[in-house]
């Protein structure tokens, strides 16, 4: 939808054919983009007919002043939320903070900063936490603190916090957050994380939440990744992998995958790890058509058992 925006600024007028030409999607996509940043506020609008496409009011321009703020705060939203992390996507971004007007470049520039996009090759995101997501977005972009109802391991248990960071792992999205100081400046030394999807209720307080001056937000995501990994890195296999499946299985585990030399025959071994036996067979079994574990003995008898468990249980349909 951005580049579709900044297509438009660029020409008199474009029609959906071209814009799908351009952005290599169908004429059906093309057209539903048009009509989603028409209902969103943006001030565009078609021309039927021999010669009709769609113009953006004002002719075309070099920046976005006909956002107002909330607008452009929706727009960094959906390209923050969208899947992948590619250059173009990151382009788009910068591109979209350095056009909007100054005024509320700052609020866009602190979601654009705050949102972490990790998704591996195949994952799909949940859609039921678009809304909570987009909600603590927008409380980074105005700097205000939230109350969060939080199904946690001892329960439900409500906090009011200041949120930093949401990012992904996996189709799954975080929250880094931390209780405010007395400025309501988020303290550094009590940052916890959530995971979105236990969000059973959010609420945007009318109250100062900001992240510290030093605040790496970046770092303290990698921080967090880099914990959750050594917690549940405890068991390893060295599993042989076809050639075309490599970079797919390392994309799955991520950073508890690494590669190790080729065998004697010169196929692939990738290490990889989890938390225990039996969870490392399960993530392994969806790969059985393109790689087999070398090692350990324990984690191919675990695949074992589960392949036994699942031909136990479907045996009845298949005769």
């Amino acid at each position: 939808m951005i580049q579709a925006l900044l297509l438009l600024q660029g020409r008199p007028q474009i029609t959906a054919a071209e814009l799908a030409a351009e952005l290599e999607v169908s004429v059906p996509t093309a057209r539903r983009d048009l009509e989603a940043l028409a209902m969103s506020g943006i001030p565009i609008y078609p021309t039927r007919g021999r010669g009709g496409g769609w113009r953006l009011i004002g002719g075309a321009r070099t920046d976005l002043t006909g956002l107002t703020e909330g607008e452009a705060t929706a727009l960094l939203i959906a390209i923050a939320q969208s899947t992948g992390s590619d250059p173009e996507r990151v382009a788009a971004i910068r591109k979209f903070v350095r056009a909007v007007p100054a005024s509320f470049r700052d609020g866009v520039q602190r979601v654009a900063a705050a949102t972490v996009r990790d998704v591996p090759w195949g994952e799909v995101d949940d859609p039921a936490t678009a809304a909570t997501l987009a909600e603590l977005q927008r409380a980074i972009a105005r700097m205000r603190q939230v109350r969060i109802e939080y199904d946690g391991s001892h329960g439900l248990a409500e906090a009011d916090t200041v949120p930093l960071v949401v990012g992904s792992r996996g189709s799954t999205w975080y929250l880094l957050a931390a209780p405010p100081l007395d400025d309501g400046t988020a303290d550094p030394a009590r940052i916890r994380t959530y995971r979105i999807d236990r969000v059973r209720a959010l609420q945007t307080l009318p109250l100062r939440g900001a992240a510290p001056a030093d605040f790496d937000s970046g770092r303290a995501w990698s921080e967090m990744v880099q914990r959750v990994e050594d917690m549940r890195g405890t068991v390893r296999a060295v599993v042989r992998v076809q050639p075309w499946a490599v970079r797919a299985l390392c994309d799955r585990f991520g950073a508890q995958a690494r590669m190790r030399a080729p065998d004697a025959e010169g196929a692939a071994l990738v290490e990889v790890s989890a938390h225990t036996i039996d969870a490392l067979a399960e993530q392994l079994a969806g790969w059985t058509g393109a790689a087999e574990v070398v090692e350990p003995p324990e984690v191919r008898k675990a695949l074992q058992t589960l392949g036994e468990r699942i031909a136990a249980l479907y045996a009845a349909d298949v005769g």
